[in-house]
């Protein structure tokens, strides 16, 4: 464990309030951003030699699965109610404590490997604490939520008591909430109003109230959905969560496509965050958020990659991409422009997880969560401008270095607190196991 590194020769894309780029180094101390200028003479335990390279934040998913990576290329043409029910509710299932740490461990390697150091996260309904325990042992910096559902229409073997579902939720709360130095949260993650009860909802709120807690859960995503909500509520689907307290700066929100102007104005009114993920939007065929309008009207917005059954990836890279180039077809080349995005990926997703003041930014004093990015590649170069480099031509293989609270957990494209071979061959393992035992042929 490293107590000092020195980053030198980068181009470094702070990230701060004045979108600052600065060609020097930076000094990491006991966790977090010491120094950041040119030629800083310090002796440290390590040195990183970032030329040639963007030294960035490390980038923030406010949206993702990490349960669902066994379950990639296993969900593939299906509209989102189908694919729950087809595929992704027996599939989840079926999961063992041993599948479940297999997917955790794949999901993270596969992050830290393309830059992300942060991810908010829903689980299944079973065996969440096993996925704490891989954020911990592999230095990833998480908010983990245990899947909440308990309509009578969940599959029978997803089904919970309300009160079974809320006593886990605040078990997991009280024993990984702010452990690992902090660098792991637990939130309350009801999936979404089509699989949770009224009852359910609103103890989620007073809950997440009282203890000052995220919610995560999934609104508008897709117009069947919105239709059964109304259909049963007698209001749109934004108007009913805030009608039952899930709305304000604590609550996460992915996808909202479907929305109308009044709900559009409920999520500015609240502040209440949108984790945008344009990627499973497209494969689900979800339709296209809209997140021009979303930013003008000041609602806050950062980005995810959903999970790997529907994606099938989990690059912010590609999301990047992505969301600006769907955003300029939908309203012009003018709008989304690279800067903003990459905002979207590091200071917006910290905000979203409420951490922006430990990081999003390289600023001095600050959680060190750094990643150095080689753009030194045939398909990058040249770099007349290097966030427009990073957004729309850097690839998530050119993560070369990934820092996270101030520990290498991946130097020179090779993972430290993972064994990338027996993840990999773990993964394979179980995931024909669980595709057995869910009954599911691909």
């Amino acid at each position: 464990m490293a107590k000092s590194i020195l980053i030198k020769h980068g181009t470094i894309v702070t990230m701060d309030q004045d979108g600052s780029v600065i060609r020097g180094d930076l000094l990491i101390r006991d966790g977090r951003i010491a120094s950041i200028g040119k030629n800083l003479k310090e002796t440290t335990d390590e040195i990183v030699d970032a030329s040639g390279c963007a030294v960035l934040p490390g980038l923030v998913q406010s949206h993702i699965h990490l349960c669902q990576t066994l379950f990639r290329g296993a969900a593939d043409d299906l509209s989102l109610i189908d694919w729950l029910k087809k595929r992704i509710w027996p599939m989840e299932a079926a999961h063992t404590t041993q599948s479940i740490r297999a997917a955790a461990q794949l999901g993270i390697a596969e992050l830290i490997k393309g830059g992300t150091t942060c991810g908010l996260t829903m689980e299944t309904v079973r065996h969440t604490e096993e996925v704490f325990r891989v954020v911990e042992e592999t230095g990833f910096r998480a908010t983990v939520g245990k899947c909440m559902m308990d309509k009578n229409d969940v599959p029978p073997d997803l089904r919970e008591n309300t009160v079974d579902s809320i006593r886990e939720s605040l078990k997991l709360f009280d024993e990984w909430h702010g452990k690992a130095g902090d660098r792991i949260h637990c939130c309350f993650a009801p999936r979404f109003a089509v699989s949770c009860t009224r009852e359910l909802l609103t103890e989620v709120s007073t809950l997440a109230k009282k203890h000052r807690a995220i919610i995560h859960t999934h609104a508008s995503e897709n117009r069947n959905e919105c239709e059964m909500v109304e259909s049963e509520t007698g209001m749109r689907n934004v108007a009913y969560l805030d009608s039952l307290g899930i709305a304000g700066s604590h609550v996460v929100l992915a996808h909202c496509i479907h929305l109308d102007p009044e709900e559009m104005e409920t999520l500015t009114q609240t502040k209440t965050n949108v984790a945008h993920c344009p990627s499973s939007n497209l494969k689900l065929g979800s339709g296209l958020a809209r997140i021009t309008e979303m930013l003008a009207r000041r609602i806050p917005v950062s980005l995810g990659a959903d999970g790997a059954a529907c994606n099938n990836r989990l690059d912010m890279f590609t999301e990047m991409r992505t969301a600006a180039l769907l955003q300029k077809l939908a309203h012009g080349p003018e709008v989304l422009p690279a800067a903003r995005v990459l905002r979207l990926a590091t200071i917006d997703g910290a905000g979203a997880l409420g951490l922006e003041q430990e990081i999003g930014s390289l600023e001095v004093g600050k959680r060190a969560d750094v990643i150095v990015v080689d753009l030194n590649n045939a398909h990058a170069v040249p770099v007349n401008d290097v966030v427009s480099t990073l957004v729309y031509s850097a690839q998530s293989s050119d993560v070369q270095t990934t820092i996270i609270d101030g520990e290498l957990v991946m130097r020179d494209r090779k993972l430290l607190t993972l064994n990338e071979e027996s993840v990999i061959d773990d993964a394979d393992r179980e995931a024909k196991a669980l595709m057995d035992r869910a009954g599911v042929s691909v």
